[in-house]
């Protein structure tokens, strides 16, 4: 079932006790800093949580809370405020990393609905068969034999162009791969983003079988790249 943590929360200002969401970085009665917020990062910037997002208004309303939590804003302030501001641009500035990158962006909301997602919970060695994606099976027992062959023959000073020839292949082809795992998460999105709660919780399922396909992908990526590359 799909759970999401309340960040709604109301809590009473520090200064005229008026009352606001726990996500607020700033009271809207008074307008005085907030001590740091609790919550998830949608709500500091006032965002609905979704996975496609307007990324210009995410970005204009970053840099205007940018510049209103400027400690030079805050240099006759109590210290109290002063220390709130460096702690809520810290939150900020994570918030916007996290929801600026769609991959980041998609992790993120689905852990806030309960998705178990990582290479905690996917099993970190790529080599485990059980891991391996059914239809790559074939050719990462292939790619594997290849990148020992290629390890081996650099250690002797050696190279091998056929084995080096057959490396940039495989790498072009999981690239490809990556590609279509990313179109696939975008369209799982906009499904996620406008079904009902039976619509989200299949889209969830699927995007998280994509993102564990994605990072197993870009681990034999990295790992051809290196090879090549050392």
């Amino acid at each position: 079932m799909l759970k999401v943590i309340d960040s709604a929360i109301p809590v009473a200002c520090w200064s005229c006790s008026a009352a606001h969401q726990a996500s607020a970085l700033f009271c809207s009665n008074c307008s005085k800093i907030q001590p740091p917020a609790t919550g998830e990062y949608f709500s500091v910037f006032g965002l609905e949580p979704r996975l496609n997002l307007d990324l210009d208004a995410l970005e204009r309303e970053f840099h205007r809370l940018s510049r209103k939590l400027h400690p030079d804003r805050f240099a006759r302030a109590s210290e109290s405020e002063r220390e709130w501001s460096l702690a809520d641009t810290a939150l900020l500035n994570d918030a916007y990393r996290t929801l600026k990158d769609p991959l980041r962006r998609t992790e993120y909301l689905l852990k806030l609905h309960g998705a178990e997602i990582g290479e905690e919970h996917a099993g970190k060695d790529r080599r485990d068969p059980s891991r391996v994606p059914p239809d790559l099976l074939e050719e990462v027992f292939d790619l594997n034999m290849q990148l020992e062959e290629m390890r081996a023959a650099r250690k002797m000073g050696e190279t091998d162009p056929e084995v080096e020839a057959s490396l940039v292949e495989a790498k072009k082809k999981f690239d490809g791969l990556l590609e279509e795992v990313d179109r696939d998460l975008r369209t799982q999105g906009q499904a996620w983003d406008g079904g009902d709660g039976a619509a989200r919780e299949a889209a969830q399922k699927t995007m998280v079988a994509l993102l564990d396909r994605r990072r197993y992908l870009n681990n034999l990526v990295r790992d051809v790249t290196e090879t090549l590359g050392a």
